[in-house]
């Protein structure tokens, strides 16, 4: 029975077509939306009956194009975890797609294990950046001159938030935090929950570049970034 619903947006019919049958070859995965451009995809998710988890995202393409595309879907279907899949992979097109709330970034020509890989990764913990991705965003973060969250928020984080913070920004499983706190799952969730609220991020995503721009926790010697 499938578990992840994945659509697709991709102009190029071939590719598209052979991406979704390469991805209905794992029984978890089901490909629920397959569209031409930005706009398809957007007609499409009105009359959805159930809506995907996870998009791939192509951003070259006619009538609307990937980057119009995920605006709308920050605004829109904040719910919906998009990965960018794209013959662009100019740290540019990175930082800015991750940005608007891109929770993976992969080149076209990736193995289909690590385009699996990273549907699983970002359908269980909302984003997936691979080492080459996150050197990027802190390449980039490190250029750029942001208040910290004191002068920006009247909350602060307890300590056990920002203990979670930093293990979220460290790529690990809800699961996997929860045993190495000695807490549950769902205890985990919710203070997930509450730094979302807090910081005024949409997503999971969104969440580790705010943490990320704001220097709100350590930079990992070690990323995981390779583990799912």
């Amino acid at each position: 029975m499938p578990s992840i619903y994945v659509a697709i947006a991709d102009d190029e019919a071939l590719f598209r077509k052979g991406l979704s049958l390469l991805l209905e070859e794992d029984p978890e995965i089901s490909v629920i939306i397959d569209a031409g451009n930005g706009q398809e995809l957007l007609d499409a998710l009105t009359t959805a009956e159930r809506l995907p988890k996870v998009l791939l995202l192509d951003l070259k393409m006619p009538v609307l194009d990937g980057i119009e595309t995920a605006k709308i879907l920050k605004n829109d279907y904040p719910e919906i975890n998009f990965i960018v899949l794209s013959t662009h992979f100019s740290k540019a097109f990175i930082v800015n797609m991750i940005e608007l709330g891109a929770a993976g970034y992969l080149p076209k020509n990736s193995e289909p294990t690590e385009v699996i890989q990273t549907i699983r990764a970002v359908h269980e913990k909302g984003f997936y950046y691979n080492t080459t991705v996150l050197e990027v965003v802190r390449e980039y973060m490190l250029t750029k001159k942001i208040p910290k969250l004191g002068t920006l928020h009247e909350e602060p984080l307890t300590s056990r938030e920002q203990e979670i913070l930093q293990l979220i920004c460290e790529q690990y499983t809800s699961s996997e935090i929860a045993e190495k706190l000695f807490i549950s799952r769902r205890t985990v969730e919710g203070h997930r929950n509450n730094l979302l609220l807090k910081l005024g991020c949409r997503n999971v995503a969104g969440l580790v570049v705010y943490a990320l721009q704001h220097d709100l926790v350590q930079r990992p010697a070690h990323l995981r970034a390779g583990v799912v």
